[in-house]
């Protein structure tokens, strides 16, 4: 027995992460990936940008789909509206981490949906509160765990998330990389 039936699927992402999520939800998906240039314009606000991206990457698929729903999705983590995507390496992995310690940020997740004549945008918001780390603490996380995958350089659902995230408000599943009850909810409206 299904809940719900939604036509064949692509998710655009080779995040193993949203793959789990997806996975997750018991949704059936074929990734798929497109190289896209994830620059946006200067003076695009903050709250605009992770969904901005993600529209440029569904509509790398435009006139390439045969029935298929395209799923893609951006995250940002977000300090003093400032914008920390992916570290450079290992030394900006720390940079950014020292900078997050003790604070509180925001990660912005934004999602696209490309079906048939309909393109969904949305994004969703979680603060999250790191407590302060010590430098020991960022070294091992930084050296164990190899972030460099990741906007902000953690992942919640790691050792960081366990041990020094003292609170999130807002989707748990936002911070992993995609927010599934705001998905699940655009995917039941664009198909309907």
């Amino acid at each position: 027995m299904t809940v719900n039936t939604f036509p064949p699927i692509i998710l655009a992402s080779k995040s193993p992460r949203r793959q789990e999520l997806l996975t997750l939800m018991d949704i059936t998906f074929s990734v798929i990936l497109r190289e896209v240039d994830e620059t946006y314009p200067p003076g695009l606000p903050v709250e605009e940008v992770a969904s901005h991206i993600a529209e440029k990457k569904a509509l790398a698929f435009d006139h390439q789909l045969n029935g298929e729903l395209v799923i893609t999705a951006d995250t940002v983590v977000v300090l003093d509206d400032q914008i920390l995507g992916k570290p450079a390496g290992p030394e900006d992995a720390m940079t950014m981490l020292r900078s997050l310690s003790g604070r509180t940020h925001r990660v912005i997740t934004g999602v696209c949906l490309l079906y048939q004549d309909k393109l969904v945008k949305f994004s969703d918001v979680t603060e999250v509160v790191l407590r302060e780390l010590t430098g020991d603490e960022i070294r091992y996380y930084v050296e164990k765990y190899q972030p460099l995958d990741k906007a902000g350089s953690y992942g919640i659902q790691e050792w960081i998330g366990l041990t020094a995230i003292e609170s999130i408000r807002g989707s748990y599943t936002n911070v992993v990389g995609l927010p599934t009850e705001k998905l699940y909810k655009n995917l039941l409206a664009v198909t309907a």
